[in-house]
């Protein structure tokens, strides 16, 4: 089996929480990142809002993309971790744009703070404020941090609630996503442990499979044998 491949598929095994087959509204703000309910691929994106850099209001509707897009959320500037990975994307950035995709970056931070708390504030993707939860909501990893570790956060000199501009404390379990032109969530990756992040090149294997797709080659291939039948 090709390389890339047994990548995506690690993902896919390794990386899902169990929760999501369970029942409940993935759209609630969940306790834990291990309770999360992410989206899977083959579902609907949902449409949802966001603000850019000004404050100005960002539409995302999946129904009328131009051009594929790596949907990636991340915790906020302020987390080592976050800005590890986006200086680490950055091997991709090039790749991604030439094979035709948008690349967007999701956190709770808020707008006026989405640039000037990276360690690289000159990155070439754009990063968007979700400050409001409706991205990390609609996609079903938001959850929000308990009382002990919002307190260690403020030891630390990290405050939510100035972070983000809102007092909920809500944070996502990092994911990254590869919606389609036609809507469809083709890969996605969650890990509710944050120090786990999406590796860029299995990215660029699932984007790259989506541009030659290699999803409905099972379909094409039952096609041909009922032709030659």
């Amino acid at each position: 089996m090709p390389y890339h491949r047994v990548l995506l598929l690690l993902v896919v095994l390794v990386c899902m929480p169990i929760s999501v087959l369970a029942g409940s509204d993935r759209t609630v703000i969940h306790a834990d990142p291990t309770e999360v309910q992410p989206l899977l691929p083959g579902m609907d994106a949902p449409a949802f809002q966001l603000r850019d850099a000004a404050g100005a209001d960002v539409s995302f509707d999946p129904k009328n993309l131009q051009k594929p897009v790596i949907l990636t959320f991340f915790r906020g500037g302020w987390c080592p971790y976050c800005n590890m990975h986006l200086a680490e994307m950055r091997k991709a950035e090039a790749e991604l744009k030439d094979l035709g995709f948008d690349i967007w970056f999701i956190s709770p931070d808020k707008p006026e703070l989405l640039y000037e708390s990276l360690d690289e504030p000159d990155i070439g993707y754009t990063v968007y404020s979700d400050a409001k939860l409706n991205a990390m909501r609609a996609f079903g990893i938001a959850f929000r941090i308990n009382d002990e570790t919002n307190t260690k956060y403020l030891e630390y000199g990290i405050n939510l609630d100035e972070i983000s501009g809102e007092g909920d404390h809500v944070l996502p379990a990092p994911s990254t996503y590869l919606i389609g032109t036609d809507g469809l969530i083709h890969f996605q990756y969650t890990n509710p442990d944050y120090v786990v992040r999406l590796h860029p090149s299995v990215l660029l294997a699932a984007a790259q499979a989506y541009m030659n797709d290699e999803d409905t080659r099972l379909k094409r291939e039952m096609q041909a044998r009922k032709a030659k039948e």
